[in-house]
């Protein structure tokens, strides 16, 4: 022990009376707080009963402990009895002779708590508690020393002590009142934030159906308005080349140039149409990839002649450049020349001087085909490099240059129909590239470039039939396909195996796909997996909303070998595209 304070022996209960007594004043003497004595008071009296009741008897000594840092209130509870295991003392099973609650109660009381036994010598509990720090309050310890003598010469009247534990009660007792009022006090606040909660969550589903709703109107307005218009768009084109062609009779100069004008805005108002139909129908799902097997140099060839006419400034070179050896591809043709025409005909728009080079290159580790459009123009500043691919939103370049703001932001569409990509990386003023990446073939997955193990789709479906279909499908497409056979194993094998890829069915004995799809969001290394959901299931509204996260769901009835491979690899696709 460090500096002694005072002892007192342990005979009696009148002793540990004392005790308590002495350990309380000593605590308040230390700076302790009301509440830090009545603990140190109370462990000391368990300590010191369990000394008096099973140990005969013996003695408990004060000491200030400064051996550390921080200095500590040190009690010492020594006696001379039987002694026993401390395990017995302090563990589990039935009650022994020196075992129980006052031990266990104590040590939950006290910073540090010691005990030291054996059989046929004794008992030692030390029981310490650290000084309040900063408090100014603690005295220095000839002081505490000088106050413990006067505490042990005077008396200890029954009755004060009795009256003292009784204060100690009511305060604790108002200490525990208060704690529950304001328990109380909280758990009202938690009900009405919670009923608050309820009625936000309530309001953002018919806010998310009204959305929803208004999405699928708007895409049916798009999809049926925009045929109704292109026929007299159509029509006023060809007028206006009637008129330009001299059919009729010759125009003089200035008529010519109002007519031009007039071509001119019906073909921006005709393309402005067009893009609307294609994004209309792409997000309606009512897009359709054909894929046939072309040459890189078949379409540079054609694209070179539909693009001429947009050649109108002679300071700007239109160049077609395809590596060497490059194999055919089986895509859809129509829609990669789409793509390019988009590039091309922004590369030209933004480019007043120099050239836009149009390039085809293999990538034969991935085995996907990478086509670049490179220009010298204006470029694109970072920051608004990922807002390009965005609907209707176009980059203020400080000149007028046109465009409705669809272009790119269907191409990304088209692209990821393919099974591909798009991105771009610009300078300002050093122009841009633009890339559009596709497999080689409509369908096919790309192995991964560090040479590991191919991508991995984990197929969960209770039906083998279906299941030997899919894996054949996944298969072709360069996929490793883990199966499972219900909802929880598809669960544990995911958690286990972390695929790229789940394709599930809804209802699967044990854990249906509604429930697997919540876990797999839930789970933090699993929540961006995507999910495709494969049911013959027909689905109602409720249902396609506990469906909102998977990336597609498809009907059983409507699974296609080109289409299923093709929205695999789109799923893949958004993967690696993902942040």
């Amino acid at each position: 022990m460090g500096t002694r304070l005072l002892s007192l022996a342990l005979g009696s209960d009148a002793d540990v009376v004392a005790a308590r007594q002495q350990a309380r004043r000593i605590a308040e003497l230390c700076g302790f707080t009301t509440q830090a004595q009545t603990r140190i008071a109370t462990a000391v009296s368990e300590v010191a009963r369990n000394a008096v009741s099973h140990g005969g008897g013996g003695e408990v000594a004060f000491a200030l402990d400064g051996s550390d840092e921080l200095q500590r209130l040190e009690i010492v509870v020594a006696d001379t009895g039987p002694g026993t295991d401390p395990q017995e003392a302090l563990g589990g099973g039935e009650p022994g002779p020196r075992r129980g609650s006052g031990l266990v109660n104590a040590r939950r009381l006290v910073d540090h708590f010691e005990f030291d036994s054996a059989r046929g010598r004794g008992t030692r509990v030390t029981l310490a508690q650290r000084l309040p720090r900063g408090s100014g309050r603690a005295p220095s310890a000839s002081a505490l020393q000088s106050a413990a003598r006067r505490l042990q010469s005077g008396s200890s009247d029954p009755l004060n002590v009795v009256l003292q534990q009784n204060r100690e009660l009511v305060e604790s007792l108002a200490a525990l009142h208060d704690r529950e009022r304001e328990a109380a006090r909280l758990n009202r606040e938690l009900e009405e934030t919670n009923r608050g909660v309820v009625a936000l969550y309530s309001e953002l589903d018919e806010k998310a159906e009204q959305l929803r709703a208004a999405s699928e109107m708007k895409t049916r307005f798009l999809s049926q308005m925009t045929h109704e218009f292109r026929t007299p768009l159509n029509s006023v084109i060809a007028l206006s080349r009637l008129l330009l062609d001299r059919v009729d009779g010759e125009l003089n100069a200035e008529q010519a140039r109002q007519v031009e004008y007039v071509r001119r805005a019906a073909q921006g108002l005709l393309d402005l149409v067009n893009d609307l139909l294609d994004l209309a129908k792409v997000e309606a799902g009512k897009v359709d990839v054909r894929p046939i097997e072309f040459a890189v140099e078949d379409l540079f060839v054609a694209l070179r002649g539909a693009l001429k006419p947009l050649q109108t400034n002679p300071q700007v070179n239109l160049v077609f450049r395809a590596a060497d050896g490059l194999p055919p591809v089986y895509a859809d043709e129509a829609k990669v020349a789409q793509v390019l025409r988009n590039f091309i005909a922004n590369a030209l728009r933004f480019t007043d001087s120099g050239r836009v080079t149009v390039g085809a290159a293999l990538d034969d580790a991935a085995r996907r085909l990478v086509f670049t459009v490179e220009d010298t123009g204006i470029g694109i500043a970072p920051e608004h490099q990922r807002m390009i691919f965005d609907e209707y939103t176009q980059v203020d370049s400080g000149r007028p240059r046109g465009g409705t703001g669809l272009g790119l932001p269907l191409c990304r569409r088209l692209a990821a129909l393919m099974g591909g990509d798009v991105d771009v990386e610009s300078e300002p003023a050093r122009g841009s590239t633009f890339r559009l990446v596709l497999p080689l073939r409509f369908g096919e997955t790309a192995p991964k470039r560090d040479g590991g193990p191919l991508r991995r789709l984990l197929l969960v479906d209770d039906e083998e039939s279906f299941r030997y279909v899919l894996r054949h499908i996944a298969e072709d497409a360069g996929l490793h396909v883990m199966e499972a056979v219900d909802g929880a194993a598809g669960l544990a094998l995911a958690r286990e195996q972390r695929p790229d890829l789940v394709v599930m069915d809804l209802r699967m004995p044990r854990m249906d796909g509604f429930e697997l799809l919540g876990q797999l969001r839930l789970d933090p290394q699993l929540s961006a997996t995507p999910v495709i959901v494969c049911t013959s299931l027909t689905l109602d509204l409720e249902q396609r909303r506990g469906l909102s996260s998977a990336y597609a769901i498809v009907p059983k009835q409507d699974v296609a070998r080109d289409g299923l491979a093709a929205l695999i690899a789109s799923a893949l696709a958004s993967l690696r595209a993902s942040p």
